[in-house]
């Protein structure tokens, strides 16, 4: 299944900024090109109601967003993280995606779900928005999860080259929830190297590193404790700014790296959880090598 809403092309920081409305169409139109569109069921993201948001932020979060929200033009979170007048709309929907992909897959409606969202949100923390992210998409669907259905163990694996420090702040100490991640070190945010929580599987590499360290940190790090945690729903942190050919960082994965790493997921996922897997768009600014590696991620996702 792919969930995505028309809300998340509108919210834009300005046209120098990377993670812009194009992420999007690169993904579409390369899914289109690839002849796979046809065989995913398309489904429209809900959106996040204020109850579904402060499972993760604060109420004051919530509020100074809104009051932060321009009638017109751009205002700055920080340096590289800005409002526009749609992006609260459209963040409500990349969070209420993550809600959506939930229910369909405990419902039995799809195994798989990948939500084409944005703005990303990882990064995102109880009570502040930085890094592109203003609510934690990833963390938010977990929670949701957690409280509707009554799920006893999950698992939340990151793949985006940044540290998603806001998910791990959210979920540290929490034995219900599994946290794999790897990212490169040192890199921003500059967090997920010192004094992990026991629940978190972290896994720094540093500058130039490729898929076959990549590969190796999945099969001796992160396997080994999703098989003993035995999640029964995983969620995917998709992001694909660790490729070779995405300037924002300098790591050297390829297509195939990404499908590697999904097909073990998916492994897991059938024998744990019966096949159920919720991915989330995050970084990838390299509209290329995102829209590939996304493709290559979902027919893994899809057994196609």
């Amino acid at each position: 299944m792919y969930i995505t809403h028309p809300s998340c092309k509108l919210h834009e920081m300005g046209s120098w900024h990377p993670e812009g409305p194009q992420r999007l169409d690169a993904i579409s139109d390369q899914l289109l090109s690839s002849g796979l569109m046809p065989y995913l069921a398309e489904k429209e993201a809900g959106v996040a109601s204020r109850e579904d948001i402060l499972r993760v932020h604060s109420a004051y979060h919530l509020d100074r967003l809104r009051e932060m929200a321009p009638e017109h033009g751009y205002t700055a979170i920080d340096s590289d993280t800005l409002m526009n007048p749609h992006t609260l709309d459209a963040a409500y929907h990349a969070a209420g995606a993550g809600i959506t992909a939930v229910d369909a897959v405990m419902a039995g409606e799809a195994s798989t779900v990948f939500c084409a969202v944005r703005p990303p949100g990882h990064h995102a923390e109880h009570s502040r928005a930085m890094g592109f992210c203003f609510f934690n998409n990833v963390a938010i669907a977990a929670r949701y999860a957690l409280s509707r259905y009554g799920l006893e163990r999950i698992a939340i694996i990151d793949f985006d080259v940044h540290h998603g420090n806001g998910t791990e702040e959210a979920f540290a100490g929490d034995d219900r929830v599994l946290m794999c991640s790897f990212f490169q070190h040192p890199f921003f945010p500059n967090s997920g190297f010192e004094h992990p929580a026991s629940n978190m599987v972290n896994v720094p590499l540093e500058a130039y590193a490729t898929g076959v360290a990549v590969r190796q940190a999945v099969q001796q790090e992160w396997l080994p404790r999703l098989q003993a945690h035995a999640p029964q729903l995983l969620f995917i942190s998709a992001g694909f700014d660790a490729h070779r050919e995405d300037d924002m960082a300098q790591m050297g994965l390829v297509e195939a790296d990404y499908a590697w790493i999904t097909d073990r997921l998916v492994e897991v996922a059938d024998r744990y959880a019966q096949g159920r897997i919720v991915s989330t768009l995050e970084g990838g600014y390299n509209l290329s090598a995102l829209a590939r590696s996304v493709v290559a991620h979902m027919r893994s996702l899809s057994k196609l």
